[in-house]
């Protein structure tokens, strides 16, 4: 049997993936922290820490790899997270270097398209990777995706951990690079998920945000699906077509939503995030203006095919909050208070900007 290691096989979509894998008649290896509580035929489960476990006697023996852990997560900020992770997913690459791998599929995100006025719609695998600036999630990914592409082709690499190294890349090697769409699990909604509905909460009238939302055992089966069809490049898991606004709202149920002009509303959104109000850090705003949605059409050539649609898994992904035992009345007071301590702190900002006394010399 075919040989096949995933990272990250605690998570959701890990859990997921080395069941479905194992089914499918692969012998299955699965690594992480944490430990998992699936267990089934051809799967073997080993709790590691990838950032100091010897990673060539891990990856021993798989022809195939599947990087599913998490690294940087949505609402990180600090861009020393970026260079821990990078340097992680580097040993990983150099393990699966050493000990011969031939197809390495990793998990990136729609999201390294970034969201830009001019994005077409829907975006394909032919668009330019080129993330909102400042959100390191986003970049993050993009970075993943460029180290894989050196780990195929063969570049100099290296740069993010202080050193730099050269890869001879070997046309035997395959890389599939998924880019999925918010991805939900029934168990939560996911940390995505959260910072993206929580920086939607803010609408402002520069634009309206278009969901996408994937279901995890979707993205659970994008990943059978690369793997066996061991397909080069990027490939957009997203169900078909996508969702509004306003139906994000209905679908989801109460919650505390405020609509404000362009900047003030980047502005409030800043406030709450820095008082620890929101999930939602600064840079992750233009995707709650902007479009940045994908289409599916090359995945599904492959044989793939969403079993939810977007409406099932934003449903799924809703966590009921203390909102949802609120009445109308009750939450639209909490959403005007919200708005007026936003603006008090603004204006408490501008005022301590104003007297500021001028530094000296």
């Amino acid at each position: 049997m075919t040989r096949v290691v995933v990272t990250g096989s605690a998570g959701a979509v890990g859990r997921r993936a080395c069941a479905r894998l194992a089914e499918s008649g692969y012998e299955v290896v699965g690594l992480d922290r944490r430990p998992s509580a699936v267990s089934t035929r051809n799967l073997a489960l080993r709790v590691v820490d990838l950032a100091v476990v010897d990673l060539r006697s891990e990856l021993q023996g798989a022809e195939v790899v599947v990087h599913l852990a998490a690294g940087v997560t949505a609402s990180d900020s600090g861009a020393d997270t970026g260079r821990d992770r990078l340097a992680v997913f580097e040993r990983l690459l150099s393990a699966a270097d050493a000990v011969g791998v031939r197809h390495l599929v990793i998990r990136s995100s729609a999201m390294v398209y970034g969201a830009w006025p001019d994005n077409p719609i829907p975006l394909t695998e032919d668009a330019p990777v080129r993330p909102c600036p400042d959100f390191l999630f986003a970049i993050h990914r993009a970075r993943m995706e460029e180290m894989a592409e050196v780990w195929a082709n063969g570049r100099e690499s290296g740069g993010d951990g202080g050193t730099k190294s050269i890869l001879a890349g070997r046309p035997e090697r395959v890389v599939t690079v998924l880019r999925p769409a918010v991805t939900v699990a029934e168990e939560r909604p996911g940390g995505l998920a959260s910072v993206v509905g929580a920086a939607a909460a803010i609408r402002s009238d520069e634009g309206e945000s278009m969901g996408q939302f994937l279901h995890s055992d979707d993205l659970a089966d994008a990943v059978v699906c690369s793997v066996q069809a061991r397909y080069h490049g990027p490939l957009n898991v997203a169900p078909d077509g996508w969702i509004g606004v306003d139906e994000m709202v209905e679908l989801g149920g109460p919650g505390l939503r405020l609509r404000l002009p362009g900047r003030l509303a980047s502005v409030v959104g800043r406030i709450l995030w820095s008082v620890g109000l929101s999930p939602a850090p600064p840079a992750v705003f233009p995707y709650s203006v902007n479009p940045w949605v994908v289409a599916n059409d090359r995945i599904r050539d492959l044989g793939w095919e969403p079993t939810h649609s977007n409406e099932e898994a934003y449903v799924a992904g809703h966590e009921p909050g203390i909102l949802d035992t609120m009445n109308a009345r009750t939450r639209q007071q909490w959403s005007l208070a919200v708005a007026g301590f936003s603006i008090i702190g603004l204006a408490w900002l501008f005022f301590r900007l104003v007297r500021r006394p001028p530094r000296r010399g």
